[in-house]
């Protein structure tokens, strides 16, 4: 009883805060541990009130009929510097809540985030959010909507993240219009590799997507980018604390630790498999970058140190482009490329 999904938006439209009561009305989260934007980890995130890495949280939700669903939450950025996030996220969804504030409406992310969602071939419900406003018109933006999607005025539901209006319907919504993802239970394991980022002690921690088969905790598995063999020393999910578990089934959402150091290893879009026969599952295309800068040590036998923070930094953000080059003014450094002004920040 899995339902895979994504919060998409435009930047400041009550995403962070959407994940924040949806962790809160299923319990993920007591009270106590509850903060301002809980999946927004990042200094800058938090700084500025934007998402910009796409999160996994795994909740456990009661549907008033009496059945217990396991609801994994792909938390995307709104931002567009961070489209590719956003398409790595849908990518391992089979549903996205779009999500439109009651006073600003349909914005250049909602139509640029609603076209990913339609591309990725996945399910979308609208919500208006933010109706405890003064300056809400939802009936305007239902209308905008309407215009964007073709829905049905009546199915687009209307919400406030921030007062709680609406959350236990739009999660009832989400569990009877969002399909099960469907995969192949007994076939051999192909997981696809969403995100990841560096951890100093335990090497790269992959979030994965299983697609099929069932990965467990000690066998041997295979990346097909580069055909490598580890062994998945810990696996588990986020609720949004870390859990390891002794394995992750078709549909599940989680993490994969291999104690691989060196981060070249590993690629976001790559197949995690254990037989070396299954054909790879469809990667993502390669994001072009607008904006480029020159980075350089202060001090030149510091190169191989900002060579080494940036393989790192690649690791955690796929988008990241970046080449050596030399100048006579700064000596050797990189040009890197970025999507956007805030990606480069």
């Amino acid at each position: 009883m899995i339902r895979n999904f994504s919060i998409i938006a435009h930047i400041d439209h009550g995403k962070s805060t959407l994940a924040d009561r949806f962790l809160e009305r299923t319990g993920a989260l007591s009270a106590r541990d509850m903060r301002d934007q809980v999946l927004d980890s990042m200094d800058l995130e938090r700084e500025r009130g934007i998402t910009i890495k796409a999160q996994a949280v795994r909740l456990r939700y009661e549907h008033p009929n009496g059945q217990t669903y396991t609801l994994n939450l792909i938390d995307t950025p709104g931002h567009v510097d961070f489209n590719y996030e956003v398409s790595r996220s849908l990518a391992a969804c089979e549903g996205a809540v779009l999500l439109v504030d009651a006073a600003q409406g349909v914005q250049a992310q909602t139509l640029a985030n609603a076209y990913l969602a339609i591309d990725a071939g996945i399910e979308i419900i609208p919500v208006i959010n933010k109706i405890d406003l003064p300056a809400a018109d939802p009936d305007r933006v239902a209308g905008e909507i309407v215009s964007l999607l073709g829905v049905d005025p009546a199915h687009i539901l209307r919400v406030s993240s921030k007062t709680g209006e609406g959350i236990d319907e739009l999660l009832e919504r989400i569990v009877e219009e969002i399909p099960p993802p469907a995969g192949d239970a007994n076939a051999p394991l192909r997981a696809l590799v969403f995100d990841s980022y560096y951890d100093a002690y335990r090497g790269v921690v992959c979030y994965i997507r299983v697609v099929d088969g069932e990965l467990s905790e000690g066998e041997s598995v295979m990346f097909t980018a580069t055909h490598e063999r580890h062994p998945a020393a810990e696996v588990g999910v986020l609720t949004p604390r870390v859990e390891p578990v002794s394995e992750l089934h078709a549909g599940e959402v989680g993490y994969l630790i291999t104690g691989v150091k060196d981060i070249g290893r590993i690629r976001v879009g790559d197949t995690v498999t254990t037989d070396e026969r299954v054909e790879p599952l469809p990667g993502y295309a390669e994001p072009k970058p607008m904006v480029f800068s020159g980075l350089f040590p202060s001090d030149g036998e510091d190169f191989e140190h900002l060579r080494e923070a940036l393989d790192k930094l690649r690791l955690n953000d796929a988008a990241l482009v970046y080449e050596p080059e030399t100048s006579r003014a700064l000596g050797f450094g990189f040009r890197c490329g970025f999507l956007g002004l805030l990606h480069m920040e």
